[in-house]
């Protein structure tokens, strides 16, 4: 299970059910996909496909949300 946050522009961001416990999301793109850590502090894990362009955006859009982003990780990932 793969449920979206939100969608922005071409950007989808997401979790997966069952993966890592450190707190993160997904951003999908036509182009590609990446993902950022949010804890300890916000920074990009991974990204496929992606140019730096697009890597930025997504970072400041996950910036942007970034409480909303969480408030969803908390509520899918209940302690």
């Amino acid at each position: 299970m793969a449920p979206t946050i939100f969608r922005e522009g071409s950007f989808r961001f997401f979790f997966f059910s069952r993966e890592e416990s450190r707190m993160h999301v997904h951003v999908n793109h036509p182009d590609g996909e990446a993902k950022f850590w949010l804890t300890p502090e916000l920074g990009l894990a991974t990204s496929t496909g992606l140019s730096s362009k697009q890597i930025k955006e997504a970072q400041n859009i996950v910036a942007v949300h970034l409480e909303e982003i969480t408030h969803a990780w908390n509520t899918h990932f209940p302690s």
